[in-house]
């Protein structure tokens, strides 16, 4: 696994920078801190193992200190160099290994079922330094430290074998620093990890930011707009923890390039010209880059955590109405508490924030497991509930934490970025976690567990981050304002509803969505009773059928990107809302699973042709200081219409079917499209 990221790193890097000697001149230029220690930590760690397998009685008799020295001298090496891309991914990859190990006498935990699925027996298993966990997912397991231990099969070859959570963060965090090394310039990481407090395009002058004669121009001193988070999830609610996705819209900010001046060829323009490109000065950015790939493991946790609960429940009641109360439980607290939850956090520390919320949401994952499976399954539904309402202060914090952590200039492509995480894990994390439950079988908890895992390893990341002060109008950060929370939000509705576009915008939001709350909560019954799926698992085909919708999202995105600016946007609202009204429509009638992939990607794709141009028209008609408070009444208004929709289309798929309920849904996003384009000021917006 840790190879994977190794390779991965080197031929980003290499594909980047274009020559191999600029990589590895790169690669000696890298100024590590506490090398001794980490050189140490290599030592002991592996030649502890190495003496252990050749049979020399001491190593083995203090296999635990030894272990556990060397894992602190790594740790305490990595700690140093933090502000190095990719580090802290590695620090957290070897706290999580090093824990299961500790807890485990000094022998990393190796789950039995996951070493049959890669393919291995029990004699593959080098006793020295693996211990292997019998099936049963019961106290035991969790003991022995099992959610972090080597649970994750790869059956493929010639890269076949069983990995942790703790391998994951271990092979992003080497595929993240070779790739920053190969594209690094002559500015240390560290003057990146807080980029969010200078602007890195203006060199000053006699510094040394040159390259082989190239120079250097500023960019243009712009950012997003305040409260852009709020903006860009307005069509994307929370549930079971997964953070809304934030899509940037279009805007007049230009990357930092360089001065036009002459270059040897083709390849090597274009290699310089990627090393400029913004995403690459995010990745060069140790904290941005540990907070983006904590996030995406994290989001796959919550991927896996959905697909176990819904079909933990689908099968323990048979009933639809019951599963539809999972996604209802999991996103009224959007209606509740959205307004309010943004108005606290700006009250608290935005970073202790996101820490205490992935350690809250970690807890009560835990618990879903232990409820369920002890015969109460009634307190999954408060359980569910819960993470989600932890979720809406962890949203806004990481949002408000970004311009902080990254340039002015990057921060529209931070933006972006965090978005792109949140796609990827819909695109290849729903495949992979409906595998991976699949393969889980009647040992579902460990889904459940796993996502607790990479919670508690988010949090770690989060804790670690290099974080500039931000000082507020009311004083330093944490102080409380003294403004009244129910003044703020008259004044946003006030706004709100005396201005005609986006108030026909809000109303066509809770028609559509109202849409949109029905298919997500019949999704998993249409999957398991519907359509006609071969010998496709019924997990595996609600997976795919989601990973569509992501595949929609991610095109949907892109072609709105390139021509959107050039459409009214009230009309291409109306005619995304049509779209995806006929989609959920026809699925009532698709039969075949080929058939309803290609209209959940439909319905992806028309989802983001709304989002976007409606995130633009709030983002263009909103004064900044109001936009928060705005975007929070707008989104508990269609979010509580999503959220009614998924408390009775499971008991109107009961009496009525789940296909005569999906056909008048998607009539009522028709209709929504239809009834925006009768106000002449949508038309012409």
């Amino acid at each position: 696994m840790i190879l994977i990221g190794i390779a991965l790193g080197l031929l980003l890097g290499l594909l980047v920078r274009g020559s191999l000697s600029g990589f590895l001149a790169n690669l000696a230029d890298v100024r590590l801190r506490g090398v001794p220690l980490l050189l140490a930590g290599v030592i002991v760690r592996f030649g502890t193992e190495g003496a252990i397998n050749r049979g020399f009685a001491p190593a083995e008799a203090l296999r635990l200190p030894l272990f556990s020295l060397g894992f602190a001298l790594l740790l305490f090496g990595l700690w140093l160099n933090r502000r190095q891309p990719g580090i802290l991914l590695g620090f957290v990859g070897i706290l999580s290994n090093a824990t299961a190990i500790a807890v485990n006498g000094g022998h990393m935990p190796i789950w039995e079922p996951a070493l049959t699925a890669a393919g291995f027996t029990l004699a593959d298993v080098p006793s020295t330094f693996h211990v292997v966990l019998p099936p049963p997912i019961d106290a035991s397991f969790l003991l022995h430290a099992g959610p972090i231990a080597d649970v994750i099969p790869i059956p493929f070859s010639p890269i076949r074998n069983v990995a942790s959570v703790g391998d994951l963060f271990l092979s992003g965090g080497f595929a993240f620093f070779l790739f920053a090394t190969a594209v690094r310039r002559y500015v240390e990481p560290e003057e990146l990890a807080v980029a969010g407090a200078a602007d890195l395009g203006q060199p000053a002058a006699g510094e040394g930011l040159a390259e082989e004669g190239i120079g250097w121009t500023r960019p243009w001193s712009t950012g997003l707009a305040s409260g852009l988070a709020q903006a860009s999830s307005l069509d994307r609610p929370l549930v079971l923890g997964s953070a809304a996705a934030g899509m940037a819209g279009p805007s007049s900010v230009p990357v930092l390039r360089r001065a036009p001046t002459p270059t040897p060829g083709v390849a090597i323009r274009l290699a310089r010209r990627a090393r400029d490109h913004p995403y690459v000065r995010l990745a060069l950015n140790g904290s941005f880059s540990a907070l983006w790939v904590g996030q995406l493991i994290s989001l796959f946790g919550d991927r896996a955590n959905q697909i176990a609960v819904v079909f933990l429940v689908l099968r323990a009641t048979g009933s639809p109405v019951a599963v539809a109360l999972v996604f209802v439980a999991a996103t009224i607290p959007n209606l509740l508490l959205g307004p309010l939850a943004g108005t606290f956090v700006d009250r608290w520390s935005h970073q202790e924030t996101m820490v205490v919320s992935d350690l809250l949401r970690g807890a009560a994952v835990l618990l879903i497991p232990v409820v369920a499976f002890g015969g109460n399954l009634l307190l999954v539904y408060p359980l569910l509930f819960l993470v989600t309402t932890i979720s809406l202060f962890f949203r806004p914090a990481r949002t408000a934490i970004l311009p902080r952590i990254v340039s002015e200039g990057d921060l529209l492509t931070a933006n972006s970025a965090m978005w792109i995480g949140e796609t990827l894990a819909d695109v290849v994390g729903y495949p992979l976690a409906g595998l991976f439950v699949a393969f889980l079988g009647p040992a579902l908890p460990l889904a459940f567990w796993f996502d607790s895992a990479t919670y508690v390893a988010s949090a770690v990341l989060i804790a670690s981050m290099v974080v500039p002060p931000l000082l507020r109008r009311g004083g330093a950060e944490g102080e409380p304002r003294r403004e009244g929370i129910r003044r703020e939000l008259v004044a946003g509705w006030r706004f709100l509803r005396h201005e005609t576009v986006l108030l026909t915008n809000t109303l066509q939001g809770a028609a559509g969505q109202f849409a949109a709350g029905g298919l997500t909560a019949l999704t998993a019954v249409y999957a398991e009773s519907v359509i006609s799926r071969g010998s496709v698992t019924p997990e595996a085909t609600y997976a795919f059928l989601e990973t569509s919708i992501g595949v929609g999202n991610l095109v949907g995105g892109f072609m709105i990107g390139l021509v959107g600016a050039h459409l009214a946007k009230g009309r291409v609202v109306a005619f995304g809302y049509i779209l995806f009204g006929v989609c959920v429509a026809l699925l009532a009638v698709a039969g075949a699973l080929p058939l309803a992939l290609g209209l959940f990607l439909g319905s992806g794709f028309a989802n983001m042709v709304y989002i976007i141009p409606s995130q633009t028209l709030f983002q263009e008609r909103t004064p900044p200081d109001l936009i928060g408070r705005v975007v929070g009444l707008r989104f508990s208004l269609v979010f509580g219409a999503m959220t009614l929709a998924m408390a009775i289309s499971g008991l109107l798929a009961s009496v009525l079917g789940v296909e005569p309920v999906l056909a008048a849904f998607g009539l009522l996003a028709v209709a929504a499209g239809l009834g925006g384009l009768l106000v002449p000021a949508v038309r012409a917006a």
